[in-house]
């Protein structure tokens, strides 16, 4: 049985991938959600993964860490991590690959927090140009595909490595095209996705760093959590 070492729900963004993933795909595994923050001895995320950080799994006597290394760990044990289709299979690594390795301005200036809804001061020129490249990305894909889902019929990694997006997209208002739209709606639709969004909400924890991120930004209009 796999250990998926993740953090808040509310706020991590690279815990959410190889999560819903695991979970849309009927991966089974155990979760340890260790709050970001201080924690005691010994129990936290520096202290239990050997990255430091998180997502981490476990599987038996071995850790594989960083949400990439984990979704290809996967996918040499579970058919359907990746489309079957060579040239769709491709063209979502490329994808995941990106979304991995870039739009920083996106993350760093729209810091994952599912339950608040923030009307953002202003959209800085990087922000924009990286949702303009998420338009053309997802468009793309949804086309060349046939969707419903950026490598066809079927959810697979390349649509968890989106899936943060999606709740940013909902917590910001960002504005993409219509399309990119409504595959943003169609991920949070998920079943996995609606049970994170609720577990999300339900935490009590607050982590200053990530709430402090999220005021920078805009006027936090409402907060859902509990």
């Amino acid at each position: 049985m796999y250990t998926l070492y993740i953090a808040n729900k509310n706020y991590s963004s690279w815990s959410l991938r190889p999560w819903v993933l695991m979970r849309t795909q009927g991966i089974p595994f155990t979760e340890k959600l260790i709050p970001f923050g201080p924690q005691p001895a010994g129990q936290s995320i520096a202290e239990l993964t050997p990255s430091g950080k998180v997502p981490c799994l476990k599987d038996d006597a071995l850790w594989v860490w960083d949400s990439l290394a984990i979704v290809e760990y996967l996918a040499e044990r579970h058919p359907g991590v990746w489309s079957a289709d060579a040239s769709a299979r491709a063209w979502s690594r490329s994808a995941a690959a990106e979304m991995h390795a870039s739009f920083g301005a996106l993350r760093t200036h729209c810091g994952m927090s599912c339950g608040q809804r923030v009307m953002l001061q202003a959209v800085p020129a990087a922000v924009g140009a990286d949702l303009a490249r998420l338009s053309t990305l997802w468009e793309q894909g949804l086309v060349r595909q046939g969707g419903p889902f950026l490598a066809g019929r079927a959810f697979t990694a390349v649509d968890a490595f989106f899936a943060p997006v999606a709740f940013r997209i909902q917590t910001y208002g960002l504005k993409l095209s219509q399309n990119a739209l409504d595959y943003a709606a169609r991920l949070r639709a998920l079943p996995a996705m609606q049970q994170w969004y609720e577990e999300a909400l339900a935490e009590v924890w607050r982590d200053p760093e990530h709430e402090s991120q999220v005021r920078a930004s805009g006027r936090v209009l409402e907060d859902l959590r509990a």
